[in-house]
């Protein structure tokens, strides 16, 4: 059995509490939990010790990571703006790194560096192991001879929507680099897009601040549509819009609309795993059967065209899998210690930033633009 890798998460606020540390602390034949990043401890055994009653080393500075030859493995979970400073470091300091990036450029050079030292440079896209994503997936999959196929598609529908009327008070309402709701919650609705259908040709997007409260510049809105022409794969045109509105007066919100052909896919609600994570006793919870299961309320309906041409069928078409974040988890650790491939290619994570810069050029310039072929 392999070493587990010691692990340093940065951070240990929403994101570190809650997607990161349980995660690390859940597996601990891959990962041990070596040390975080807080700067300001509260109390003296610090804030994971006082939310899971686990000890680790608390360093006070990015210099003190950097410097600890035990470390391996470092998360960022500090606000956006920091990703690409605090990667770099940790790259050159010899130790993988899990970061986002507020611009292409700053992707593929962090990419760049990262082959270089042949370390593993992920991306958290955790949102792939979304239980309603993975049954999508799998209806998707469907042959066209299924009764319950949706045939050659024409529409995708994919959303993010909240009501909050407010500001909420933290660093996401200030204008630094990589804010805002397309950075958010669009960069999981554009990598599910592009997991799904791949590159689009056009962009046209409409983001922007429509409380007209905080920032001008930090956008809580956005809608994107990502345009697909006809092809041998594709017998019609094909459109991928991915929405996200800060005031969206509705429970639950609605989350996918998929048209077909052959039907049509209608879902509301959205993984339960976030709001598990943020109330989970332990991190062994997350191992038990009842994480991330979509309560029967909340699965998916489809409609159907029938034999005849002229009548729909309606049915249910359950969100049977549990969400599985630990899944991303596994996979890194495996890249890690077994060379395995990256689920989440750095690359992949590099082409929704390029997909973020395009749409902000979109709504700016108020065209489509195109996006470049590879």
């Amino acid at each position: 059995m392999s070493k587990p890798i010691n692990t340093c998460v940065l951070g240990v606020g929403l994101a570190g509490l809650t997607f990161h540390v349980p995660f690390v602390l859940a597996l601990p034949h891959i990962f041990t939990l070596h040390s975080v990043l807080e700067r300001n401890p509260q109390t003296s055994d610090g804030k994971v010790y006082d939310r899971f009653g686990v000890s680790s080393k608390i360093h006070r500075t990015l210099e003190q990571v950097l410097a600890d030859p035990e470390i391996e493995l470092v998360i960022i979970g500090t606000p956006n703006q920091t990703h690409y400073d605090f990667a770099k470091a940790a790259l050159e300091a010899g130790k993988h790194d899990k970061p986002v990036t507020a611009t292409v450029e700053q992707a593929k050079e962090l990419g760049a560096l990262a082959r270089s030292k042949g370390l593993v440079l992920y991306g958290f896209q955790n949102r792939r192991w979304d239980s309603d994503f993975l049954a999508l997936k799998r209806l998707l999959a469907l042959p066209d001879t299924s009764p319950q196929s949706l045939g050659a598609l024409v529409e995708f529908e994919s959303h993010f929507d909240r009501h909050r009327k407010a500001l909420k008070g933290t660093w996401k309402d200030d204008p630094l680099p990589a804010a805002g709701q397309t950075y958010d919650l669009g960069s999981h609705l554009i990598d599910q897009a592009l997991t799904l259908f791949g590159r689009p040709e056009r962009i046209t997007a409409f983001i922007q601040n429509i409380r007209g409260i905080g920032s001008p510049e930090v956008d809580d809105c956005f809608t994107i549509h990502f345009h697909y022409s006809r092809g041998p794969a594709r017998p019609y045109p094909f459109t991928a819009i991915l929405r996200g509105h800060i005031l969206s007066a509705r429970s639950p919100q609605l989350r996918y609309i998929v048209r077909g052909t052959q039907g049509t896919y209608v879902k509301y609600g959205v993984d339960i795993q976030e709001e598990q994570l943020k109330v989970i006793p332990s991190p062994g919870a997350i191992l038990e059967d009842a994480y991330g299961k979509e309560p029967e309320s909340i699965w998916g309906t489809l409609e159907n065209m029938a034999s005849d041409g002229a009548t729909v069928k309606s049915s249910i078409w359950p969100s049977e899998d549990a969400g599985q974040y630990i899944e991303l988890f596994k996979n890194l650790g495996a890249a890690i210690r077994h060379q395995e491939d990256l689920a989440v290619k750095w690359e992949e994570a590099t082409a929704v930033i390029e997909m973020i810069e395009l749409a902000h050029k979109s709504a700016r310039e108020g065209v489509t633009v195109g996006v470049p072929a590879i």
